[in-house]
């Protein structure tokens, strides 16, 4: 019991000359990471609040089966159509094909690298992975829509 009471005593100020203004520094931190936490927290709420707001008005115009089996997406002309098939399917078939190349490579040139591949391979080509695989996707696909598409 006195364990106890010797390392929490200095925490609350008690024991030592000079806890107490530890104490009141600590008190601060905590009071401001309590203010971001709850700040932190109201954002998010209000992000879902108002996507869940703009939802609801959303399908008050537009039915919820409309707008999952349309095909067509004219959000702008006179006569408004919201159907997502199409891109969800696009999307879909994009992400499969995507994969269907990119599995089965990245995953033999890991077990090459890994399992098969000499030191004067490995030490040069880890590094370099490394930092490609810290980019974001969103830069490889906007190298590929500059570069790599048809002006």
């Amino acid at each position: 019991m006195s364990l106890a009471r010797n390392s929490v005593g200095p925490a609350l100020g008690q024991g030592t000359p000079g806890a107490w203004k530890k104490n009141i520094s600590e008190r601060a931190i905590a009071l401001v990471l309590l203010l971001s936490t709850m700040l932190s927290i109201l954002v998010t709420a209000g992000i879902i609040f108002v996507l869940l707001f703009e939802a609801l008005k959303f399908f008050g115009e537009i039915s919820f089966w409309e707008f999952i089996s349309g095909t067509r997406w004219t959000p702008l002309f006179s006569s408004k159509h919201f159907g997502v098939l199409a891109l969800v399917a696009g999307t879909t078939l994009t992400a499969v094909l995507a994969m269907v190349v990119a599995l089965p490579l990245g995953l033999l040139s890991a077990i090459y690298l890994s399992e098969y591949a000499p030191d004067k391979v490995r030490k040069p080509v880890k590094p370099i992975l490394e930092v490609l695989a810290g980019i974001p996707t969103v830069v490889y696909g906007y190298f590929a829509l500059l570069f790599v598409t048809l002006s």
